[in-house]
């Protein structure tokens, strides 16, 4: 659910006191906004080497997949190898834990369900 506005959000207030809601205050426009936008030639304009080439698909996955993993905030070796040593001592506790626990039940089983 997207998140509501703040003249939203005070329109619902004022229907909620009883009061009639504010009319939203109209949008000025910055003066560089009124300036017609300058209109584009018919030359074919030169590509930016991060926006992907249009009729290629897998051409244009790749260069975005590039430009997504220049933005990336790569771990260093250091936090790399501790991150590496928490996940295998949280997988051997895990597997000792699963280990007695079908031991345990392997046990009941054979000796108390079976007899």
């Amino acid at each position: 659910m997207a998140r509501s506005t703040r003249q939203q959000r005070r329109q619902r207030r004022a229907q909620a006191a009883g009061t009639p809601p504010l009319r939203p205050a109209p949008r000025q426009r910055p003066a560089e906004e009124e300036q017609p936008a300058p209109v584009e030639s018919a030359a074919p304009r030169a590509e930016r080497p991060d926006e992907p080439r249009s009729g290629i698909p897998f051409v244009g996955f790749v260069q975005e997949a590039i430009a997504e993993l220049k933005k990336v905030e790569w771990p260093s070796q250091q936090a790399v190898v501790s991150g590496t040593a928490v996940v295998i001592v949280a997988c051997l506790i895990v597997g000792t834990y699963l280990y007695a626990n079908d031991q345990v039940w392997k046990y009941v089983v054979h000796h108390l369900l079976l007899r």
